[in-house]
């Protein structure tokens, strides 16, 4: 019964809590409202947007399951179980290290399981922080939580607009990036030496035209199966082990 329990304190439930949580300003990853009760919401809907906050409209028995048969009133918000953190704040934790920064962006990663798997191998490699996307992106959820097997607690998270800003912001600050991509470079061959962001694409469609567009190298993992790609998180860690060989 605690299992059950532990399962949802991410959630917010109902009305006038999802309320304190938007004007808080609480780390909110998205807010699911019941088909059909959306004009009942406007107020709250019409803050989450200026927050930039994903509305999702749901079954009622979804909100059923994800509340835990709780009175949840047509409306409850999934929160981020840890703060997230900035882009600058990433940089002082490698500075404060004396090393060069070792970030991992991520575009568009939408699998929880994923996205924790990969904090979890970033914190075993060393690397300063994670970059994630507002949209079409897994938050910071209990799911990502124990993914990561508790490397979450250890490691820098920032959710950002726009990728390719940031992309263009790390490079003014001296950081090269490497996008993970097919038709690129061996990665046996890529010098991953000094100011280091690995950018790895979304599950199926991988990294978006204009993130490639903007990276300075695109390594590559070669592929000598039948099946044309691996694992978002699997080429993640392969990526990363290959820069602690650098460090």
């Amino acid at each position: 019964m605690e299992q059950d329990k532990k399962k949802f304190d991410d959630i917010i439930i109902g009305r006038n809590p999802v309320l304190e949580a938007l004007k808080s300003n609480r780390p909110i990853i998205n807010i699911m409202i019941a088909k059909g009760r959306e004009t009942s919401f406007a107020h709250i809907i019409a803050l989450a947007k200026k927050q930039d906050i994903v509305i999702k409209e749901v079954d009622s028995k979804k909100l059923d399951y994800m509340t835990g048969s709780a009175v949840h009133q047509g409306i409850c918000a999934v929160c981020a179980v840890k703060e997230y953190s900035s882009v600058d704040d990433i940089l002082k934790i490698a500075e404060n290290r004396g090393e060069a920064p070792f970030i991992i962006i991520l575009d568009e990663i939408e699998d929880p399981h994923n996205l924790g798997a990969i904090i979890r191998t970033a914190e075993c490699a060393g690397a300063h922080g994670v970059i994630v996307k507002k949209r079409h992106s897994a938050g910071l959820s209990f799911t990502v939580n124990k993914a990561s097997a508790g490397a979450l607690e250890y490691m820098a998270v920032a959710r950002v607009t726009n990728i390719s800003d940031t992309i263009d912001y790390l490079k003014e600050k001296g950081v090269w990036i490497f996008g993970a991509d097919m038709d690129g470079e061996d990665y046996l061959k890529c010098d991953f030496s000094g100011s280091v962001a690995l950018v790895i694409g979304n599950e199926g469609k991988g990294i978006s035209r204009l993130v490639r567009s903007k990276c300075d190298v695109i390594a590559s993992l070669p592929q000598r199966g039948k099946i044309n790609s691996l694992n978002a998180s699997v080429a993640a860690g392969i990526l990363m082990y290959r820069v602690v060989r650098f460090r």
